[in-house]
């Protein structure tokens, strides 16, 4: 009787989390409660989905004009797409190029990059990763 009604109430959980998960999810920009980066002084990041530390995650970036994301790699990919400003973005083996709003890179893992929001304006990007947040600071040298 004690396993059915863990079962039971096993099973009414993972419904009721599965239902809220295809609920989904509304959210002005306004609304995202950005938060310092670690790393970076002048970035602020909020989660948009997933975990970082142990799976795919897409976070929101937000940067001020003037900032810089030194060189870096991850073990995942990376994919980065801009919604405003306009960042140039480095990386290895590519001519430095500028990204405005729908612009987008794809660093796959491995690849040194970095990034710096240019002009005016904030720059507000989307990035994601394929696999679990890692990261390595500097540029290999040839």
């Amino acid at each position: 009787m004690t396993i059915r009604l863990f079962r039971a109430a096993a099973v009414l959980l993972c419904l009721a989390a599965s239902s809220a998960l295809a609920q989904g999810t509304l959210k002005p920009l306004a609304s995202v409660p950005f938060v310092p980066d670690r790393d970076v002084a002048c970035l602020a990041a909020a989660l948009e989905t997933g975990n970082p530390a142990t799976g795919p995650s897409t976070i929101i970036l937000k940067a001020p004009a003037g900032c810089v994301v030194p060189w870096h790699s991850h073990t995942a990919q990376e994919q980065l797409i801009m919604v405003s400003g306009e960042v140039l973005a480095e990386m290895t083996d590519h001519p430095p190029t500028l990204l405005g709003p729908g612009g987008f890179a794809v660093m796959p893992g491995g690849m040194a990059h970095q990034f710096t929001c240019q002009g005016k304006e904030a720059c507000v990007m989307f990035v994601t990763f394929d696999r679990a947040y890692d990261i390595k600071w500097g540029k290999p040298r040839p």
